[in-house]
Parts: structure tokens; sequence; C-alpha cells
């Protein structure tokens, strides 16, 4: 396998080794084990309030899965917003001109929508409990290469503001990360992506969704990357960090997705 690899991108990483160079977020979680605050690892076994109750660690009664309560239809001061907010608020933003001559990701017609979040209160209203609800919806239009961010009031779904900027390039969503990972997985550049997972798995490459992705956005930097990608900035341009589903790293930090021009490039290893 690891000759195999060397001959491809030389790419399939442990997690500890790409946690060790810096390269991706990596988050250890762990689960609880058997002894814990207020057990007891003395013969008697089992934990203290079972013990009490007259049961052994085999005899503890069955859980009980609770149905989770009903969501409101509005939130109300800090509150997160709800689903109907959320559904509301981007209805309410892409009204009008946006949704007829904006462009997503993959080229249809619409702005690629990137996040919906509650609202900072205007100046005065942070201790005003009856201040409106607010949600700020971002887009990109890959029509124009424009971040276009509207302020919509929940209560009356009125748009207050709208924002557009040039050059803004907030963090890639889920769906820019998987057009990205298509982009790369069919374009001459991803032959050691495609040989690296088929030496993982067996199996042939062919769609993003046989991926854990995590992308951020590349910016062009002079002399660091071939003149293709001097745009980024300008255009949306992503790196992915890659991993087969329940297997290892595939190292793809060095091929830029341009996705404004839906090509890409790989940068000098140096």
């Amino acid at each position: 396998m690891r000759e195999k690899v060397h001959r491809h991108l030389g790419t399939v990483l442990t997690g500890a080794a790409l946690a060790a160079a810096g390269t991706a977020a990596m988050v250890a979680i762990t689960l609880p084990g058997t002894a814990g605050a207020g057990e007891s690892a003395g013969t008697g076994g089992g934990t203290r309030a079972a013990r009490q109750a007259g049961q052994g660690p085999d005899e503890a009664p069955p859980g009980v899965v609770e149905r989770a309560p009903a969501e409101a239809e509005r939130g109300t001061g800090r509150d997160p917003l709800t689903d109907d907010e959320i559904g509301r608020a981007e209805q309410a933003a892409l009204a009008g001109r946006l949704s007829a001559l904006g462009e997503n990701v993959a080229g249809e017609r619409g702005p690629q929508r990137l996040s919906i979040d509650l609202a900072e209160p205007e100046a005065g209203e942070t201790d005003d409990p009856g201040a409106p609800r607010r949600a700020d919806v971002a887009f990109y239009d890959y029509g124009n290469d424009t971040l276009v961010t509207k302020t919509v009031d929940l209560s009356t779904g009125k748009v207050e503001r709208t924002d557009t900027q040039r050059g803004a390039q907030p963090p890639p969503s889920r769906a820019e990360d998987a057009e990205a990972a298509r982009l790369l997985i069919a374009s001459p550049l991803g032959a050691g992506l495609r040989a690296d997972y088929e030496d993982a798995t067996g199996e042939d490459l062919t769609s993003p969704d046989q991926l854990e992705l995590s992308g951020g956005i590349y910016r062009a930097a002079p002399g660091a990357q071939p003149a293709v990608l001097d745009a980024c900035g300008t255009h949306r341009c992503v790196r992915l960090f890659s991993k087969v589903r329940k297997g290892p790293w595939i190292d793809t930090r060095d091929l830029v997705i341009d996705l404004s021009a839906r090509r890409t490039a790989a940068l000098d290893r140096g």
C-alpha cells in the first residue's frame, strides 16, 4: 500500500500526520468510559447509585428516549433562528433581481447561499427585549463574483439593507466544497486523488459523496502560485482537505480549485 501511494500523491495520511503538518483542524473526542464521577472501582461492581438501588452493573434500568420538544415558529430575543425564521429570511432575501440574475456555484440560476445568521442588534437595542429580530442572509453571486448580504426583519419580512462586496471571501459552504471536489475528481490533476482513493478502498472515486470534505479559501500571493491562480481572492478559490469516508486522509493541500473559473491548478511544492 505504501509503495503504491508514493507513486500517486504520496498523500494518504494518518490523522496524526495531518495534524502534525498543521494542515487541518482535528478534533479529538473522548468518549466516557465505564468509570465516572461518583463511581467506584472496588470489587462490589456497578456504580454507587446502582448499588444503593440494589442493582448490579447488568441490572441497570433501560434508558428512555424522550421526544424532542416542538420548535417554536419564532424565537425571542437572542434565541437561535428557528427553521421557520430561516426559511422566511431566505425567501425574503431572494426576492427580486438577485434570484433572477444571480448564479450559483454550479452555474445555475440563483445565487449560492452561504449562511443565515441572527443579526446583531442595532445601536440602542441591546437591552430592549422588544427589539426586532433580524437575520443576515449571505449569498455569493458567481455571475459577477460578489458577496451579497441582506438583512431581513423577521417580523415584517422586509429587507432592511443590502451590502455588496467584491473580494470578500467567507469560508466555503458544504455545497461549494462538494462542487470543488467534483471539479477536482474530473480534472487531470485529480488523477492522484483518484488513484490514492482506489489504493485505500479498492473502489473508483467518482463522486464527492465518497469523501469527507473540509474546504478553505485560497487567496493569491505574489510568486506563490501559477499565474492561472492570480485572480484568487477576486475569484472564489478553494483548497480541500479530503478524507476517505471511514478511512484515511488524502492530502490535496497543493491543489487549488477556482470555482469562479471552474478550473484547477497545482501549487509549487517549493
